[in-house]
């Protein structure tokens, strides 16, 4: 009996390696994409640098009123908001912050003043001198003499920052979260922005 022979055609040896070689391409290169995307995502950071923080507290009024003022700036690659600011672990509301973010170069490295006690009950006012000649409850300024002023409008949220902006900051404190026997010591104060940020070790300024 006369077996027959089928025949099939296979894949040649050149188209066999050719095979290999685009499928190792294609791999390689999807290897490479996500490393990539991995690489950038972890290199993108979220940063802010605070500084000249500062804490005032009445030394003679006995219902513990304080101020606090701190300048922040983006200094990481993501857009931020600053979301929460505490002090010895109390949390200052937004409604409670005073923001100027359209400051010049010189106003920001300028060292942050005292606000004033000039109307204790009703407001951030001050003594309006200078470059703050006139003002309301909703409005702090802050003379700087030839540095010019912060001029800084009452905040209704969270403070946003584009990478490389700065903002001055100024805070009404909760009554009674320092006191006058405070004036001197040390505590904290903390500026966050989302995950970055954190506590500042603070002395306390008393002042009449």
């Amino acid at each position: 009996m006369k077996t027959k022979l089928s025949k099939k055609r296979a894949i040649s040896t050149v188209l066999t390696t050719v095979i290999i070689l685009v499928s190792s391409v294609v791999l390689g290169s999807g290897v490479v994409l996500y490393g990539t995307s991995l690489f950038q995502g972890a290199a993108q950071t979220e940063e802010i640098t605070v500084s000249g923080t500062k804490l005032w507290v009445h030394s003679t009024d006995g219902t513990g009123i304080a101020w606090g003022a701190t300048a922040v700036r983006n200094s990481g690659d993501k857009v931020l908001s600053v979301d929460k600011i505490t002090v010895r672990g109390v949390e200052i509301g937004p409604s409670q912050w005073y923001v100027d973010s359209t400051l010049t170069t010189v106003e920001f490295g300028t060292a942050l003043s005292h606000p004033g006690w000039a109307d204790i009950a009703n407001g951030p006012q001050i003594a309006y001198i200078g470059a703050c000649a006139t003002g309301s409850p909703q409005y702090l300024c802050v003379d700087l003499g030839s540095a010019g002023a912060f001029n800084a409008s009452a905040s209704t949220g969270s403070l946003g920052l584009n990478t490389g902006d700065t903002a001055v900051i100024y805070f009404k404190v909760n009554n009674g979260t320092l006191t006058t026997l405070d004036a001197g010591a040390t505590t904290t104060v903390g500026i966050f922005a989302g995950v970055a940020g954190g506590p500042l070790s603070i002395s306390i300024i008393g002042l009449s």
